[in-house]
């Protein structure tokens, strides 16, 4: 593929201190010599704390990596982070979309890596995977064994066989956008994904990532609750909501 432009939809949510890194992380990235343009669409899910205001003040800078547009949306209340994902992809208008938090747990700098099997047009759908030994900050024991069992499960119903599912990191083109029905309004959105695209019949690759995660007191926002979440969402988008 050639002339590709990029779309990068970030959902964002009291997240003050890295917002505007995250940005400017995405804004230099170092994107193949296929991607001709950048389109940033990051959506606040109603921050109660200076994220509105950090993404008002930011400019997509002129020393960016390729030419690019800054899309900023932002939710009148708290939806939930597949709600956010759901608005920006409604206006993203890229040949090919990126997935990325606002955290900075997800390097940017893994977007060659993960944008090259779409521009080889080997893949329709990339999952960037924390677990196929790209190098990682070592925390927590059982949020590893959670996630593996979450995609365990998630496999055992779609018939895949990724080692991650609920990475933050899925990278799709324009049609697999087109033709995908998003309901999640929460964290849902990663098992939901899985099972729509599982069931779209795509081409669907997985690459090595590298994971930099937080720690509560740095602000992670993911806990039990929303590994119950999770279970229920893998259950009702493989067996009842198809």
């Amino acid at each position: 593929m050639e002339g590709q432009t990029v779309s990068v939809v970030v959902p964002a949510f009291n997240e003050e201190r890295t917002v505007v890194p995250l940005l400017d992380r995405v804004a230099h990235a170092p994107f193949p010599a296929g991607v001709v343009a950048v389109e940033i669409v990051v959506v606040d899910d109603y921050s109660q704390d200076g994220t509105a205001a950090a993404i008002e003040g930011y400019a997509y800078p002129a020393t960016a990596s390729r030419p690019g547009t800054l899309v900023k949306l932002r939710h009148s209340r708290n939806l939930g982070k597949g709600a956010a994902l759901r608005t920006g992809l409604a206006a993203a208008t890229g040949d090919i979309v990126i997935v990325q938090d606002a955290d900075l747990e997800y390097d940017p700098a893994d977007y060659p890596v993960l944008l090259a099997p779409i521009l080889a047009g080997h893949a329709d759908v990339v999952y960037g995977s924390r677990f196929l030994s790209g190098p990682h900050r070592v925390l927590f024991f059982w949020h590893s064994v959670g996630n593996r069992f979450l995609t365990l499960l998630s496999n055992m119903l779609t018939d895949l066989n990724l080692s991650d599912m609920e990475t933050c990191y899925k990278v799709f083109t324009r049609q697999v956008k087109e033709r995908l029905r998003i309901t999640s309004q929460r964290f849902g959105f990663e098992p939901e994904f899985t099972a729509r695209v599982a069931r779209l019949g795509v081409r669907i690759y997985e690459v090595p990532i590298s994971y930099h995660g937080r720690t509560y007191a740095e602000g992670k926002k993911i806990g039990w609750k929303d590994g119950l979440e999770a279970i229920w969402c893998i259950l009702k988008f493989n067996l009842w909501d198809r």
